[in-house]
């Protein structure tokens, strides 16, 4: 089993910027493959980020510029810095962890972004 816990959300003006962090309960971090997915009111769950467990990285096209997915393995912890943010970029932001064939979940953390 692998817990989740993550932080850093809150509300923040266009243009700003938040660093998510989502730290991991097991050693086994460092094979594990990791993301970032967000959820707004009224949509379905959409990718972010992801980042493997060798630090290759792959980003929604709606964020190639602004977001950067990173990960210390030091501290099992992977982060999103979101820089140059959007009203639409609103949602709750889901960290997302891939370890052999299960898959899991963190509680979630609202991000707002007012215009």
């Amino acid at each position: 089993q692998v817990q989740l816990v993550e932080s850093g959300g809150g509300l923040v003006q266009a243009g700003g910027f938040l660093r998510l962090s989502c730290t991991a309960s097991r050693s086994a971090f460092s094979i594990m493959s990791m993301g970032w997915y967000r959820q707004a009111p009224g949509k379905q769950r959409e990718l972010v980020a992801t980042i493997t467990s060798r630090g290759n990285t792959n980003y929604a096209d709606s964020v190639k510029g602004r977001f950067t997915i990173s990960r210390d393995y030091a501290k099992n912890t992977v982060y999103l810095q979101m820089n140059s943010l959007k009203p639409e970029d609103t949602a709750v932001y889901y960290c997302n962890a891939g370890l052999r064939s299960a898959v899991y979940w963190g509680q979630g953390t609202q991000v707002t972004v007012s215009s």
